[in-house]
């Protein structure tokens, strides 16, 4: 019978977690480049295990973290709908990957396309981050055209080009403070037939807040209804309990 509160347990859990990332996607919907981010359980995860061990396991989780037995966090990498800014620093990868840019912790990637220039003419994130090049850093004298290939032209000459990259697995890329992601595994060059860079634009997040609402609220119903399992089974026991005494 302790299978009964193991798996009621794992499901609050897993309700719990879905909450969590429902409320951060909401957050994030005026985030440009923002993705969605979905709770996933696995199925089974419970299954065999004790009730007491599955609390006890669960204690060793951080807050707001969560365990590889009971899920998983899966981003959702389809890429959203741009909106025009007229902004020259603004940028938009209409496609597949990731602009590079250079944080003190190392290389970091976004879709976070909103730049601007720095003091000595670097084109940086909004947290002075420098966004990479093919050959490095990329200064300019004054606003640039960007093509869509990447290469930034000032006065007819090419000052630049922005580096395109990608990962094999991209659900392996960490998500970090700004809008940044870190990775684990080496970055690839994107070929320039698989995406294009759009200047003047920002991509959206690619949340849709009614559909999170919808998910919210049948996540908050299920969670009401597991707990009500729990109670209806812990009335049960302690019934069992005191008709055992009455014997």
């Amino acid at each position: 019978m302790n299978d009964v509160m193991a798996l009621a347990l794992q499901s609050l859990q897993g309700d719990a977690m879905r909450m969590d990332r429902v409320s951060g996607n909401l957050a994030n919907a005026p985030t440009p480049g923002y993705k969605r981010e979905l709770s996933v359980q696995r199925a089974g995860a419970a299954a065999g295990m004790r009730f007491a061990d599955l609390v006890e396991q669960q204690a060793h989780v951080a807050p707001g973290g969560l365990d590889p037995t009971t899920g998983e966090v899966m981003r959702d990498l389809r890429v959203g709908t741009l909106k025009s800014t007229g902004q020259p620093f603004d940028l938009a990868i209409s496609g597949r990957g990731y602009f590079e840019v250079a944080t003190p912790a190392g290389p970091a990637y976004t879709r976070h396309g909103q730049f601007q220039l720095d003091a000595r003419g670097r084109v940086v994130t909004m947290q002075g981050h420098a966004l990479m090049g093919s050959g490095g850093e990329i200064v300019v004298t004054a606003a640039p055209t960007i093509d869509p290939n990447g290469a930034m032209h000032v006065d007819g000459q090419v000052v630049g080009k922005v580096r395109i990259v990608d990962f094999d697995n991209a659900q392996s890329l960490e998500r970090a403070a700004g809008g940044l992601y870190a990775a684990s595994s080496p970055a690839n060059p994107v070929d320039e037939n698989a995406t294009q860079v759009r200047q003047g634009y920002l991509e959206n997040a690619n949340v849709e807040p009614m559909r999170e609402m919808v998910e919210l609220i049948r996540t908050m119903r299920h969670f009401e209804s597991m707990h009500r399992v729990v109670q209806i089974y812990d009335d049960m026991l302690g019934t069992g309990i005191r008709k055992l005494g009455d014997v």
